[in-house]
């Protein structure tokens, strides 16, 4: 958001007075990896969900920024699918180069918005972390930018409490090493127990057991890792599912996804919805309809991540600058409504990455966003669930073209199941 702002200035644009508000001590959001669970040093909750040895579960082909390449940032071609520390390099040198760190109020953690209808202006509570000092200022807009994947959706399981081994959800979950030798449950059929599940295989588990509500992942899993339906209970390190069958574990990690949780709003301006492709209530997907002076970017479920939150930011710029005008409301609804019709006749995975291809190119086009390849970039997720499909355990060797710059990624010197080492120094060396 701040980038799109700053790219208009440079531009020679008038920008107003921007305050971005961040909680963490530096930026990256959820790439920005702390060790700390559940409260940070000033017990505020920890945001992030990363954990040590997290690799990108999608090709990097798929994320670059349209304005700030990976060649440009690395000056080389690099793999696919790079760890944690390298994400977060990247998004870190891009914003470097932007010079937005000015507009940013570190270790600051918002208490409350408000909304007053007779100013049309918004108040903001906050409060400086080191000092404890409280502050309220003012503002004709306000963006909602702290994503959806903080606060956990942890179930109730019948005997849970029996269970005297390891219990966590995937965002207290920070590495897998200590899963050596261990039977372990993930419950949960989506990205976190599919990756947990993967890396506690890689790190040396005894077993995998990956439980699901509705239906299985159903990739080609290696000796020792199986799907099993819902549980019925536990009883001590005994989990029994609705099949019948039992297993005997060691460790749980709970995988079960996360709640839009926005607490420092009211009721009238907090977006409560089900993680998916298109929540109702944002006009194209980022103005909320009943106030739309205030925006949310990244709300979404997400294939797009990064060059989607750009188109986003770009279009919430040029509304907030005038530069595009706001529909009234009747507009407004009928465009939530055509775009929630179609989400509703999304049939499968490959349907939802077409979707949002479509909504990202629509944003695109609204803006001077550098125009890109989506539909290029489309092809690449498709190719990626394919080959996830075929080589569940190997799919991060694999390699793919940047729509942005044509560069083709290189292999990772060493094979994913082997690389023990996600440290940026380790994955920059030439060979293994």
């Amino acid at each position: 958001m701040l980038r799109a702002f700053e790219a208009a200035r440079q531009a020679g644009a008038e920008i107003p007075e921007l305050v971005c508000y961040e909680k963490q001590t530096d930026w990256g959001g959820q790439w920005n990896y702390s060790w700390r669970t559940g409260l940070d040093g000033y017990g505020e909750p920890v945001p992030s969900s990363m954990y040590r040895n997290l690799w990108s579960n999608g090709p990097k082909e798929g994320l670059e920024f349209a304005d700030y390449s990976f060649d440009e940032h690395f000056g080389r071609p690099v793999s696919s699918y790079p760890p944690r520390e390298v994400l977060w390099d990247y998004i870190a040198g891009r914003v470097e180069k932007s010079d937005v760190r000015k507009y940013i109020r570190f270790e600051t953690a918002v208490r409350w918005v408000s909304y007053d209808a007779d100013t049309e202006q918004f108040s903001v509570t906050s409060q400086t972390l080191p000092t404890a000092a409280d502050s309220t200022e003012t503002f004709d807009y306000v963006v909602v930018a702290s994503g959806h994947f903080s606060y956990p959706n942890f179930p109730t399981f019948a005997g849970i409490e029996t269970f005297p081994g390891m219990l966590t959800h995937a965002h207290d979950f920070r590495g897998a090493e200590g899963l050596k030798d261990q039977d372990v449950l993930v419950i949960g059929s989506s990205y976190s127990a599919e990756d947990i599940g993967s890396q506690a295989y890689k790190m040396g588990a005894r077993s995998v057991t990956a439980s699901y509500r509705t239906q299985p992942m159903g990739y080609q899993w290696p000796d020792g890792f199986s799907e099993r339906p819902g549980i019925e209970r536990f009883d001590g390190n005994t989990v029994h599912f609705i099949d019948g069958s039992t297993k005997d574990v060691d460790a749980v990690i709970v995988c079960t996804g996360y709640l839009h949780k926005y607490a420092y709003l009211p009721e009238d301006l907090g977006l409560r919805s089900p993680n998916n492709v298109y929540p109702d209530g944002l006009y194209r997907g980022v103005v909320w309809n009943d106030n739309p002076k205030l925006f949310y970017v990244g709300a979404q479920d997400q294939w797009f991540t990064f060059n989607m939150f750009d188109a986003q930011a770009w279009y919430v710029r040029d509304l907030i600058l005038g530069r595009s005008a706001m529909p009234d409301r009747s507009e407004r609804d009928a465009s939530i409504a055509e775009w929630r019709k179609r989400f509703v006749a999304l049939a499968d995975a490959a349907d939802e990455i077409r979707f949002q291809g479509d909504y990202v190119q629509d944003l695109v086009n609204l803006t001077d966003y550098p125009q890109f390849d989506v539909d290029g970039v489309v092809e690449i997720f498709l190719a990626w669930k394919n080959d996830k499909a075929a080589d569940i355990m190997g799919y991060r060797d694999y390699t793919y073209t940047s729509v942005m710059t044509g560069t083709r990624s290189i292999p990772h010197h060493t094979r994913w199941m082997d690389e023990l080492d996600d440290s940026l120094e380790r994955y920059l060396q030439t060979s293994g």
